[in-house]
């Protein structure tokens, strides 16, 4: 035995350094260690490892693998001769060694590599001698070591545990990136699982690499608080003693099984446990398993207690000293539980002195080299395990009842709850996670009869008997009919042979008599029956024959299948010449057969379940008769109960192995039919059910349920008896049940042809049909279990749960889930179908099984766990690349769903979980963890798998390759890694977990868990950046969209989120706002710059068919623009498109008015231009268009609220925009226009004649409407025609309302309404048109120096021409409708006007009084009031009406004055019909008096052509002046309208400055003005025109 010490230095590697995360696996004698993972094209690891080598024809392999997302590639391979390795105490420089692709393998084991690679690796590798210790020391631990063994020896039977071969172990499958990412134990009710794990056969470099990392990457999943006490359990792992952190892994954890041998119990470093070996003991606490694995020191339950008893016996006064340092080292490792688990032995110059094994004291230097300690320590492990052993077991207990409840039949139910006994755990959670690589542990799949020698020695002599001479070969019984001359009893069922002739059946060969019906039920061989009768009655000859015909049997056998015979050899260990003889004592056992054999056998009728009701109350009274040989015996009998208890021992000899146990249940009845019954057939009771037990199948104890069977097809039989069947066979007389032989024998046999003959991986057989699920092995392994069942009655329900048992501790190996679901459903089906004719429910079916309930429920807990947390790393466990992995999850499915069938069905539990639910978590944790790790790996993940140049320089420093938020960079990645684990999720896991397409698609949960960690993550990250606000906004903006491609691609549809607004747009929603802010400067630059360089080009058009110039497009094209990109968002929350569309609506708004501002100041420059101010007018009005259109493009009626108001204002100012350019394009035509207006009204004065026009004459007013336009119609034709071809046809109809109304009011001005003559007329008049603001009218007017009034023709040609110019303005629809014209003001004025100059005096005075009702109204500042009294009365016959008037008195006058102050009222009545009446009276003036009195009264006669309706009363105050005109103070009017009700009033009238009248009264006025010959309309101007005078201090 040698100790290899190997130093991993550095490599260099070629390629880019970012490729690189590399770490070195070295694998040697089948322990494998690892080193640490290093970035870099030259990684240094510097680390040392050490390893027990006893065969030097093996190798070193050297693995250098780089880490990857998923799964991780190999970089190369070195192969290293153990032979070629020096030796040598000191540490070397080491040596350069190539790594190459390829290994190549000579019988199953790896000789060498082929085909180099650029890369190299610097290893130091040398054997150090253990063995420094003086003879003195030598000799005293050999006499400690003998003592040990004879202890061994005296107790145990050591010897038989010595081998060479390797222990059970499980094949690890799958790799971890780091020993915590590997999902949370704690929902497993059993904790202790731990296993012996063989490594994986070695890889080309293709595959992914299996190895089990063993150091820890700090993630965020440990901020998170995820992270498991992983690392506080995990010092003990190590075994360390405690006081040093060099690790043991004890002889038991090794391969080898000794542990008398100190050689071989040397100090194998803890790498073994940490990676793959078995830290096996860890859960075999119980006395039994104490013994079957003494070699696995782990197993002792007080191991920390009695340590440290140890250790102060060594050095008592420093006890106290090394418990502190224990609890000080846990708790160290607890904190630093991301720190780097110390697992490379470090050199002992390395360890602090404090740590360092000390026996003398601190001080002192250690007495023996660190060497020796590890020795000292392994010895003192097994003596103190030897002595728990002593102080625990039973001695009187055969081996193996001792355990758990399973009644002896060990196996899972034999597990101790290691948290009840130890304060602190063995095994950590890492060594859990890695020992449960390939198979839910040894802990479950118990396999002590691996190891138990002495059960398996008698197996295999059982074997080779069952083998030998098969059952299912035998020599069948030679039936035929017979007739029974005296009365003859069936052999089978004992009952009478009834008939006169051929009563029943007989073996020409052995002469066994039966029923027909009980020919089948004989199954026992007829040479061997033959040659035992022969025997027993002397007749040797014939003996002789049936011996020798047995013995030919057994050659031909043996020659036959020799393949059988050595494969139980293999199996079993044994050497050829031990072989040979136990073939030839088992084949003299079979000759013997029965002669020399005999036991005693003693059976205890326990209880029977769901027996047949066959009484008429419903129930039985069942009894139990118990038949062996002739010997029959009964029970009790229990009344009216189909569950019955007895409890009830029988003892039997029987000396014969072919015979059977016949036990029956019989229903006991007592009336006179069971009488009459009795003297026919011996049977007065009704039978129940029988079971017939081959005698050749007991063996040791045995508990067993059997069930019932029919006698005949007639019988109605239900339910299962159990039976305490103990058996001493003479020369057997301890030895194990039959169910626990067979047991060892499957596991035996399953652990040859799995971990021995197949590295680990389970061969499946190839069979096919409806029992295929009973195939366990291949032809020859099959043959061996099923002969062995066949012969010792076990039944194919229990070879089924052993062999499931078996793969349980196998289920991660390749094809192996897939077997297991099969297995699984098949024992559902066996259990939960139960037939019509038995009433036994599934779990009192299940609680019968001979397996033991507790053990396969304890099983499938444990495997159920285990599945779990498999399937919490399925990326890792079944990685996408590989078909058959990927058909292994789909069987891993199938099997968590029939352990959930199992449950439900047949122990019949309420509501186990269900699988699909069970499925969806873990898929759901394993998805949590990979985003972790993308998360955390994001930038490297990223450049490997995405970098398109190479040559890109992608080294980030650390803290740059997370989020940041300087910049953006991260979120991109990572938005592409997890598009990338989705897709995988869709297109690779999906169709293979489709056995739930309700509940569970692997690809919308991916989706659905991916954005709820990366939704948390980004808003967290944007609530960062709106604080600091670092990056520019288009990279906001592009990041929004990147996001928004995400939800839409693959969440936007998920249940969980249909319907619902998402979050994320209100995560982006600052930013948005602050691109929009930005975005309204650049537009309004944009603008400008739009507008120059329109103006430049001066406001061309943009096409022949487009009238408005570029600069609107351009505007528009660039806000159109903008709305895109916030379009393109596709924001689905309505509140914040709501803000996006308030804030570009305003947005909007300042360009456009900016826009319709800088073309309304320049405007009137360009109105003298032909075309530009139609194209700017254009402009504005496709603006209009524009925003109409943008209106829609945002929503429309949709659009919120605030942003349709802003843009529906917007388009009313730009509405008003165009009415003020119309108005001012208009108002430029002004001058031109009136010199057209000035020639026509010349023409119009030449037209003579008078008003009425004789209907010939109809044709001569046309002409002269003609001639009178022509100036006009000229000036309009030219413009109009151009109008129409450069406007758009809303500018042009604005534009032809301008010029219809400049026309129309020219018109008005200059023809039909003359200057005013009257001088005080005049200045009356424009007071009253100032109020109107029509002064410019007036002034113009008083412009003409001649007057002249239109005649009656002249009004009819001015007429006709308006009508003419109507029909222009109309244009045949083209132009205005004829409504708006119609109805137009300034028609409707000028029309008025003309119709008013054909008017009488007398019509125009009562139109003027009927419409001026405010002439005296709205006097805001009265000068003074004059209270008066009005009458009125009409005479009943000649209907002329009166008037009186009565001046009361004035008050309160406002007037200064320096001169007399003398004021009186003059009163006026107008109306018309008045020239021959009197229209004005008078009162006195009253000198210097303020508040005069007058009290004088006024008649007034009116005519009867008109109503009082027609009239009003003028009431001025005058001062009255000699020798000039009197002053006016103030004026009142009344209308006597007011008064006809009431025929009287009396009331106090405000004086107002002047008369307050609108356009119709100013047009009379006028029209009255020119008539200077009639004195009513003189006089009806002057009053009207009146107004204050100026008083003398102003």
């Amino acid at each position: 035995m040698s100790l290899l010490c190997v130093r991993v230095k550095k490599a260099k590697l070629q390629g880019p350094p970012d490729k690189f995360n590399t770490y070195v696996t070295l694998k040697v004698q089948n322990v494998k260690s690892t080193t640490v993972a290093v970035r870099g094209d030259e990684p240094c690891w510097e680390q040392d490892f050490m390893f027990e080598i006893s065969r030097l024809d093996l190798g070193l392999i050297v693995e250098v693998w780089n880490k990857g997302l998923i799964w991780d590639t190999l970089v190369g391979t070195v192969w290293i001769a153990l032979k070629a390795i020096h030796q040598s105490d000191e540490e070397g420089p080491g040596e350069w060694s190539t790594l190459e692709a390829e290994v190549v393998m000579k019988h199953d084991e790896i000789c060498g590599t082929k085909n180099p690679t650029p890369h190299k690796i610097l290893l130091d590798t040398r054997f150090e001698l253990p063995f420094d210790i003086p003879e003195e020391e030598a000799r005293y631990w050999t006499r400690k070591l003998e003592q040990i063994n004879s202890l061994g020896d005296d107790e145990y039977a050591f010897q038989e545990e010595v081998q060479k071969k390797p222990l059970p172990s499980a094949a690890s499958q799958c790799s971890f990136e780091d020993a915590d990412s590997a999902v949370d134990d704690r929902d497993s009710d059993y904790r202790s699982e731990t296993s012996n794990s063989i490594p994986p056969p070695y890889h080309t470099t293709a595959q992914p690499n299996a190895s089990v990392h063993q150091f820890t990457v700090p993630s965020r999943l440990q901020q998170q608080g995820v992270l498991r006490e992983s690392c506080a359990d995990s010092l003990q792992n190590y075994d360390l003693d405690y006081r040093e952190h060099i690790a043991i892994s004890p002889a038991g954890s090794s391969r080898y099984g000794s542990s008398c041998n100190v050689s071989q119990g040397s100090s194998h470093l803890s790498e073994l446990d940490h990676s793959h070996e078995s830290a096996h003991g860890s859960e075999q606490d119980d006395d039994h398993q104490e013994r079957e694995s003494n070699h696995s020191y782990h197993s002792s339950g007080s191991y920390q207690k009695d340590g440290q008893a140890w250790l102060r016996e060594q050095e008592e006064p420093h006890g106290k000293e090394e418990e502190e340092k224990v609890c000080e080292t846990e708790e160290k490792c607890a904190d630093h539980s991301a720190a780097k688990l110390p697992l490379e032995l470090e050199k002992p110059k390395d360890v602090d002195a404090g740590a360092q094994v000390s026996y003398h004291g601190d001080n002192e230097p250690p007495p023996f080299p660190p060497a020796r300690a590890h020795w000292i320590r392994a010895i003192s492990k097994v003596r103190l395990q030897l002595q728990e052993g002593q102080d625990e077991a039973d001695p009187s207990k055969p081996p193996w009842l001792k355990g758990g409840p399973a009644g002896g039949l060990y196996g899972i139910d034999s597990m101790p709850d290691l948290r009840k006994k130890k304060p602190i755990p063995l095994v950590s959670d890492l060594s859990l996670v890695q020992s449960r690589k390939a198979g839910i542990t040894s802990a479950m799949a118990t396999r002590t009869s691996l190891k138990d020698e002495e059960l398996k020695s008698h197996v295999y002599k059982k074997t080779l008997q069952a083998l030998i001479y098969p059952i299912s070969c035998t020599t069948p019984h030679n039936f035929e009919v017979w007739t029974a001359t005296t009365p003859t009893y069936c052999y089978e069922c004992e009952g009478l042979l009834w008939g006169i002739a051929r009563q029943g059946m007989r073996c020409g060969e052995c002469g066994v008599k039966c029923h027909e019906k009980c020919q089948d039920l004989l199954n026992a061989d007829c040479l061997q029956r033959a040659a035992e009768k022969s025997s027993k009655h002397g007749a040797e000859d014939r003996t002789q024959n049936f011996i020798m015909a047995m013995k030919d049997r057994m050659k031909i056998r043996e020659r036959n299948k020799p393949e059988i015979f050595d494969l139980i050899r293999d199996v079993f260990c044994e050497s050829k010449l031990t072989h040979a003889q136990q073939m030839k004592t088992v084949k003299q056992s079979v000759l013997d057969g029965t002669s020399k054999w005999s036991a005693k056998i003693t059976i205890t009728v326990v209880c029977a379940q769901g027996l047949q009701a066959k009484d008429k109350t419903g129930s039985s009274d069942p009894y139990v008769t118990v038949q062996v040989g002739k010997t029959k015996k009964r029970t009790k009998t229990i009344f009216g109960n189909l569950n019955p208890v007895w409890e009830e021992k029988f003892y039997f000899e029987c000396h014969n192995s072919s015979d059977r146990i016949k036990v029956r249940v019989w229903d006991e009845d007592d009336d006179i039919k069971s009488r009459v019954k009795q003297r026919l057939k011996r049977e007065s009771d009704d039978f129940l059910g029988q079971t017939i037990i081959e005698v050749r199948t007991l063996s040791g104890e045995m508990d067993v349920w059997y069930n019932l069977e029919k006698r005949t097809d007639k019988s109605a039989v239900s339910g299962a008896i159990r039976l305490q069947i103990s058996v001493e066979i003479k020369g057997e007389e301890k030895v194990a049940p039959y169910h626990i032989q067979y047991t060892c024998l499957h596991e035996n046999l399953f652990h040859h042809l799995t971990d021995v003959q197949g590295n680990g991986v389970v061969k499946i057989p190839d069979a096919k049909g409806d029992d295929a699920w009973k195939v366990y092995f291949d032809e020859t392994a099959q043959e061996i279990v099923d002969e062995f069942a066949m012969r010792y009655g076990i039944e194919s329900i229990y070879q089924a749960m052993t062999h499931f048992a078996c793969l349980s501790s196998k289920y991660m190996c390749p094809g192996v889930p897939a077997v297991m679901s099969t297995l699984l459903a098949n024992i559902n089906a066996y259990y939960a179908h139960t037939t019509a004719s038995t009433n036994v429910s599934a779990s009192d079916r299940f609680a019968a099984s001979n397996f033991g309930k507790e053990r396969f429920v304890k099983l499938l807990d444990q495997l159920h766990n285990s599945l779990r947390i498999d399937l919490s790393m399925y990326r890792n466990n079944f990685p996408a690349s590989s078909r058959e992995r990927l058909q292994d999850l789909k069987s891993t499915v199938d099997l968590l769903t029939s352990i959930t069938f199992f449950r439900m069905k047949v122990q019949e539990l309420q509501s186990p979980p269900r699988a699909s639910q069970v499925v969806k978590d873990c898929v759901k944790a394993c998805l949590n963890s990979t985003y972790e790790y993308i998360f955390n790996n994001c930038h490297e993940l990223y450049s490997r798998e995405y970098q398109t140049d190479p040559n890109k320089n992608q080294d980030l420093p650390p803290e740059e390759q997370g989020p940041s938020i300087r910049n953006l960079d991260f979120w991109p990645k990572l938005i592409t890694l997890i598009v990338s684990i989705i897709e995988e999720d869709k297109n690779s896991y999906t169709p293979v977990l489709n056995q739930f397409p309700q509940e569970l698609a692997v690809g919308k949960i991916s989706a659905e868990v991916m954005w709820s960690l990366f939704a948390q993550d980004m808003k967290y990250a944007t609530e960062e950046h709106e604080k600091h606000r670092l990056c520019k906004s288009a990279d906001y903006m592009n990041l929004h969209f990147k996001v928004k491609w995400l939800y839409n691609e693959y969440v936007r549809d998920l249940p969980a989120f249909k319907g619902k607004v998402p979050e994320y747009p209100a995560w982006f929603e600052q930013f948005v706002m602050q691109w929009l802010d930005e975005n309204e400067d650049v537009s309004l630059e944009f603008l400008h710059g739009a507008l120059e360089r329109d103006k430049k080009d001066g406001f061309q058009q943009t096409s022949e068919h487009a009238l408005f110039s570029c600069s609107v497009v351009d505007v528009f094209t660039q806000l159109n623009q903008s709305f895109e990109i916030i379009k393109k968002l596709e924001c689905p929350d309505p509140v914040v498109v709501a803000h996006y569309n308030r804030r570009f609506a305003k947005t909007i708004g300042k360009v456009l008015m900016q826009y319709a501002d800088i073309l309304s100041k320049s405007f009137q420059s360009y109105c003298s231009k032909e075309k530009l101010p139609c194209i700017l007018m254009n402009n504005i009005q496709q603006l209009r268009v524009q925003l109409e259109k943008m209106f829609e493009a945002m929503g429309g009626k949709e659009l919120d609220a605030e942003a349709s108001d802003h843009l529906k204002e917007l388009q009313v100012k730009l509405n008003n925009v165009l009415d003020e350019l119309s108005a001012v394009f208009g108002n430029s035509f002004q001058t031109r226009i009136d010199e057209c207006v000035k020639q026509m009204s010349d023409i119009l004065c030449q037209v003579k004649g008078t008003g009425n026009v004789a209907a010939n004459a109809r044709n001569t007013v046309a002409q002269d409407a003609d001639n009178v336009l022509r100036p006009l119609m000229d000036f309009l034709d030219g413009n109009l025609t151009l109008f129409a071809t450069v406007c758009e046809k809303t500018v042009l109809k604005r534009v032809l309302k301008e010029l219809w109304r400049v026309v129309m009011n020219t018109m008005e001005k200059l023809i039909v309404l003359p200057p005013l003559t009257d001088h005080t007329g005049t200045q009356l008049i424009f007071s009253a048109a100032k109020e109107l603001g029509h002064l410019s009218k007036l002034k113009d007017h008083m412009v003409r120096e001649e007057t002249r009034s239109l005649t009656p023709k002249q009004c009819a040609v001015l007429d006709l021409a308006l009508d003419t110019i109507k029909q222009y303005f109309h244009a045949g629809g083209n132009g205005l409708k004829k409504t708006f014209l119609e109805k137009s003001p300034d028609l409707q004025s000028l029309r008025y006007a003309l119709s008013l100059y054909t008017q009488t005096t007398d019509t125009l005075i009562k139109t003027f009084v009927q419409t001026q009702t405010a002439q005296g109204s709205g006097v805001d500042d009265p000068v003074g009031e004059v209270s008066i009294q009005i009458d009125l009365y009409t005479h009943p016959g000649t209907g002329e009406h009166k008037v009186t008037v009565k001046v009361v008195a004035a008050n309160d006058l406002k007037w200064q004055t320096s001169g007399m102050f003398r004021p009186f009222v003059e009163i006026t009545m107008i109306g018309p019909h008045q020239s021959d009446k009197k229209r004005k009276f008078t009162t006195k003036s009253k000198s210097n008096n303020w508040a005069p009195k007058y009290n004088e009264t006024f008649h007034f006669i009116l005519g009867n052509e008109d109503g009082p309706d027609a009239y009003e009363l003028q009431v001025c105050v005058k001062d009255y002046c000699f020798a000039r005109e009197d002053r006016v103070l103030g004026i009142a009017v009344m209308q006597l309208r007011d008064i006809v009700d009431k025929g009287s009033c009396a009331c106090w009238c405000p004086l107002g400055r002047r008369i307050h009248m609108d356009e119709t009264g100013l047009t009379v006025l006028r029209i009255l003005s020119q008539r200077t010959n009639d004195e009513v309309a003189r006089e009806f101007v002057k009053l009207k025109s009146e107004s204050r005078s100026m008083e003398e201090g102003t």
